[in-house]
């Protein structure tokens, strides 16, 4: 299944995504030029260090952009449904379309979405099916992230020794106390947030279900578990190779099941 681009026109949504990126942008610019580096150049850190800062934030971006346009399980306009498959799909009352069970109608997209689990603002986009794994792999990097920074800046203050090389010219050294206590305010407002809803995201897919569903009437039947773990995050992931859930880079192929559950929604 190839990545196909989704795009939302939501102004709020725009908003939104536009302060996650630049969260990401002053960590990954600030940071490296005010710790990592001038304490690399001195031999504070090993380059391990650099390239593990590096590394987790290029997943952390790369999950961030493909989740804000990736479909989400968009339906098509005049869906093919097997014969024997039938029964597992339901006419939605909004769009008049006919939609698998456990789909849902985002009011905010226009469009039903299969497996839909919630639309985010900060992504600008549906957690449906088709990107639910890049969901879920921005909010581990994102905490990822943020506990480095929040690393990096507690070792700035009180860890590293003082550097003997420092232009106190340059902007970023003349502004050191503001701009690391800036960077720690964001990086404990994004480690606090993403680690609450991360632990929501798992807790879900523990429990083979949908924030829409813990949401509805149906919230008491979905809750209980009926798959493995393993099942349930290959589902998510679309593949039963653990070491892939963690890259961000890869195609998305759909595990073929052959049983339904059944749903409400």
């Amino acid at each position: 299944m190839g990545l196909r681009i989704h795009f939302v026109i939501d102004p709020m949504g725009w908003c939104c995504i536009s302060m996650v990126f630049f969260i990401w942008l002053y960590n990954s610019l600030f940071i490296p030029r005010l710790v990592l580096f001038p304490h690399f150049d001195e031999g504070h850190i090993s380059v391990a260090v650099v390239i593990g800062y590096y590394v987790a934030s290029l997943f952390c971006v790369t999950a961030l952009v493909r989740a804000s346009i990736a479909d989400p399980g968009r339906l098509a306009q005049d869906p093919q449904i097997p014969h024997t498959e039938r029964e597992q799909w339901e006419l939605c009352n909004k769009c008049n379309m006919m939609r698998p069970k456990r789909s849902h109608h985002c009011s905010r997209c226009g469009h039903c979405v299969r497996r839909m689990d919630h639309h985010c603002p900060w992504i600008n986009n549906c957690v449906g099916e088709d990107n639910h794994w890049l969901f879920l792999q921005l909010c581990f990097y994102t905490q990822v992230l943020s506990l480095f920074t929040l690393l990096l800046d507690f070792c700035q203050y009180y860890y590293f020794q003082p550097l003997t090389k420092v232009n106190e010219e340059l902007f970023i050294f003349r502004h050191e106390l503001a701009l690391l206590r800036m960077s720690t305010f964001m990086g404990l407002l994004m480690f606090g947030g993403m680690s609450s809803l991360f632990y929501t995201q798992v807790t879900g897919i523990l429990t083979d279900t949908t924030t829409i569903e813990k949401m509805s009437h149906c919230y008491e039947e979905l809750s209980r578990p009926r798959k493995p773990w393993q099942q349930t995050f290959a589902e998510v992931f679309g593949t039963r190779w653990k070491i892939l859930w963690f890259l961000p880079f890869r195609k998305k192929q759909p595990l073929r099941l052959p049983y339904h559950f059944p749903s409400h929604i």
